[in-house]
């Protein structure tokens, strides 16, 4: 395989990779030098990855797997990559956009509360947009063990939610 034959094959999701070790990792430089080995690992794989089905899920799953090793090497605290990017919409006035940024700091403290496992398959399911499938494949574990995480952790994130009444009144 010819290194453009790969980054065909790879760049169209490094983004997805990227985004995914820096939740675990929590810090973007050390997500980025993940990434990296990342890379250098999958080009050290590429024969391996011309026969593999789900390239993208294959991927995530070595992306996990490295930056959990890191972590462990590193012995770093997880936080959500939410608090790391920024979202703008240019058609919402200043107001709706604070309102907006309140909500979505309240649902990423409320969904920092659930168990790791429940966080890590809402992400890659919610956020990432994966299938049951990726996800399984990605985490290692059965559809329908990632079917009652995301059921279980969704349940979880409405108690918290209406617990604290964060829905009416804004805190």
């Amino acid at each position: 395989m010819h290194f453009n034959e790969f980054e065909k094959m790879v760049i169209p999701f490094k983004d997805k990779l990227y985004r995914f070790s820096l939740r675990i990792v929590g810090n973007a430089f050390d997500a980025e030098d993940v990434i990296q080995e990342v890379m250098v690992k999958l080009w050290k794989k590429r024969e391996m990855l011309e026969t593999v089905e789900n390239k993208e899920a294959w991927c995530m799953t070595i992306t996990r797997n490295m930056s959990i090793d890191w972590l462990r090497g590193k012995k770093r605290i997880m936080i959500d990559i939410a608090d790391r990017q920024d979202i703008k919409d240019n058609n919402i006035d200043a107001h709706s956009q604070m309102e907006l940024n309140d909500l979505q700091k309240m649902v990423r403290k409320c969904i920092a509360e659930l168990p790791e496992k429940q966080k890590e398959v809402i992400h890659l399911r919610d956020i990432e947009g994966y299938s049951y499938k990726e996800i399984a494949e990605i985490t290692n574990t059965s559809v329908d063990q990632v079917k009652v995480l995301i059921f279980r952790g969704r349940q979880r994130l409405k108690d918290i939610i209406t617990k604290r009444n964060l829905w009416k009144s804004g805190q």
